[in-house]
């Protein structure tokens, strides 16, 4: 859904449920975040999340692992680990049974690599193959990341690259090939674990995966709700091989227009940028299975990138956080 149909669908939920008749529900609807977090005890909180949808690539074992690492996406942006997963499974009646198997087969080794362990699910017949995971996590709560807290000077740092919507519509529309979106496919299956842990071991202010809403989007969350500005130099977004060529020339997806009619009045100096209507279908993609966002120290930037290990490369300093509201693009 749109951000602006879903905040509409679950305002009625406010009203049911004060928080602070939940005293031990850390993390929920008031302000929600990636995930909800329950405190259970002074050392352990629970984290729940979940997530599904239709196939983004036409191999069902990598659409399985890309579905399962999106899906547990979630726990890692708070800086948790993942305990346990149950399917989420919508098949057409018709669907062979080995390719159903396969897509499952993808989620599960996904799950078993994070740590955790499939323990059941539920499925139902859809015309549509629909697959994702409810997850439950594990995590200190007093070391949660959370969409707030980011600060001013902090420099902001993205985990992977932008533009799986664009890559994954062209393909859809027959106009590159499987083999044309390998790295994009390599990207979104590859688990966000090692980015959260390293952003909990580097004391992050703030963190956030990247996915329907796009950067901006998302972006936008985490400034509001840390009551600053992010800006972002668009010449250091790390794109996907394709992505820039695809955008702009009418392969943006159906989540693109929807998310820029909701945040492009927040997001100030695309009027100024060269080439803007490529930028914004870069900034409003919205990601599969996105990296991190996080909102860090500059004198703790080395050891981000350090507790990354082999996949310190991938973490990308893309802007910084400024006093004001909304963001700003520079930069192109």
């Amino acid at each position: 859904m749109g951000p602006e149909a879903l905040a509409h669908v679950l305002r009625p939920l406010a009203a049911m449920f004060n928080p602070a008749d939940y005293p031990d529900l850390l993390v929920g609807l008031d302000g929600a975040d990636d995930a909800a977090v329950y405190r259970r005890s002074e050392d352990e909180a629970i984290v729940v999340t979940t997530d599904f949808f239709t196939p983004v690539v036409d191999d069902p074992y990598a659409y399985g692992a890309i579905a399962a690492a999106n899906a547990m996406s979630d726990v890692f942006a708070m800086g948790a680990s993942v305990l346990l997963a149950l399917n989420l499974v919508a098949f057409p009646e018709d669907l062979d049974p080995e390719i159903a198997a396969e897509i499952i087969r993808g989620g599960a080794e996904k799950v078993r690599e994070a740590g955790g362990v499939v323990a059941g699910g539920h499925s139902v017949y859809d015309r549509e193959p629909k697959f994702g995971l409810a997850v439950v996590g594990r995590v200190d709560p007093r070391r949660i990341l959370r969409k707030a807290g980011a600060r001013v000077g902090d420099l902001l740092v993205l985990t992977k690259p932008l533009g799986t919507g664009l890559l994954t519509t062209a393909l859809k529309r027959g106009a590159i090939d499987e083999a044309s979106i390998d790295a994009a496919a390599h990207s979104m299956a590859r688990l966000n674990a090692t980015a959260g842990s390293a952003a909990g071991a580097a004391g992050a202010s703030a963190a956030t995966d990247i996915t329907g809403f796009g950067l901006a989007g998302h972006g936008l969350e985490m400034a509001e709700r840390s009551g600053v500005r992010l800006a972002f130099d668009l010449s250091a977004l790390p794109l996907l091989d394709g992505a820039r060529a695809l955008a702009g020339d009418g392969f943006a997806p159906g989540g693109s227009a929807r998310n820029m009619a909701a945040f492009e009045s927040s997001v100030a100096g695309m009027t100024s940028i060269q080439d803007a209507e490529t930028w914004s279908d870069l900034i409003y993609d919205p990601q599969t299975s996105g990296g991190l966002l996080i909102a860090v120290d500059p004198g703790d930037l080395p050891a981000l990138q350090g507790a990354m290990g082999d996949q310190a490369s991938d973490a990308v300093v893309v802007g910084v956080v400024e006093s004001g509201a909304g963001i700003r693009v520079f930069g192109a």
